[in-house]
């Protein structure tokens, strides 16, 4: 810790500060700040896990990972801090990382009689079953989890969860061309770097680049904030709902 700032110098600086120079390519600053957080990383395992995570554990080493990847990822427009931003992906990767291990097959290099095969089975049934219902409360969990960091970047703009609900498009091709125009968004670092910073829509810009209408953007406005909100950032369930309301 108290390398950590030497090396930073008389000025503090705050943590998203600290990440961009280690994004410019300042590596051992880089590996210090990962090893002073990795008690936010056990933590956040830990809330996953719902069990006590120590630095020798698979999914201490999975949370680590998940963090660097955080860091390098970061970015200021994202509208978070890089410790929320953070937390979703560590329990992002955790939750894969124990879906996976569940869909391992065992292994049994053991002669059983009748009776002790029927129990094996049995308890690998039961087994596989706990498992199954282990990992579903723990994604329904993330999922209100990340509800709940949605809700907190739409308040930047102020906007609420209800009025996206209430305001998106009612037909297929209306959600298509929000979504369109979404993805046109954040695919341009200007506008992107507009929305986030002024937290307005760039509707005069938007207008030059899509085949929309800009009385049918200022429609929808509201919605295809919310829609370049998840399409920027680490929404894994939202993004599939996006796909499920084009599908709808």
């Amino acid at each position: 810790m108290l390398s950590l700032l030497f090396r930073l110098g008389k000025k503090k600086h705050s943590l998203e500060e600290t990440v961009l120079l280690i994004q410019k390519g300042d590596r051992a600053l880089q590996n210090e700040l990962i090893n002073q957080y990795k008690p936010f990383v056990a933590k956040a395992v830990s809330s996953v896990c719902k069990r006590y995570i120590s630095e020798n554990d698979d999914e201490f080493s999975i949370g680590l990972i998940a963090f660097n990847d955080a860091i390098e990822k970061y970015s200021t427009d994202k509208g978070s801090s890089l410790l929320a931003f953070a937390e979703l992906v560590i329990k992002r990767k955790v939750i894969d990382y124990i879906r996976k291990e569940a869909r391992q097959p065992y292994t049994v290099h053991l002669e059983l009689n009748e009776n002790e095969e029927n129990e094996f089975s049995q308890s690998k049934v039961e087994s596989d079953l706990s498992i199954d219902e282990y990992t579903k409360k723990v994604e329904q969990e993330h999922r209100k989890e990340e509800i709940g960091y949605f809700q907190f970047r739409l308040q930047e703009f102020k906007l609420t969860f209800s009025e996206i609900v209430e305001q998106s498009p009612k037909h297929y091709d209306a959600r298509q061309n929000a979504l369109m125009v979404a993805t046109k968004l954040i695919e341009d670092e200007d506008l992107k770097e507009f929305l986030f910073n002024k937290k307005q829509l760039p509707v005069k810009q938007l207008e030059k680049k899509v085949d929309v209408s800009r009385k049918t953007i200022e429609r929808n406005r509201k919605y295809i904030i919310a829609m370049a909100i998840i399409l920027s950032g680490e929404f894994v369930y939202l993004k599939d709902y996006i796909k499920g309301v084009l599908d709808s």
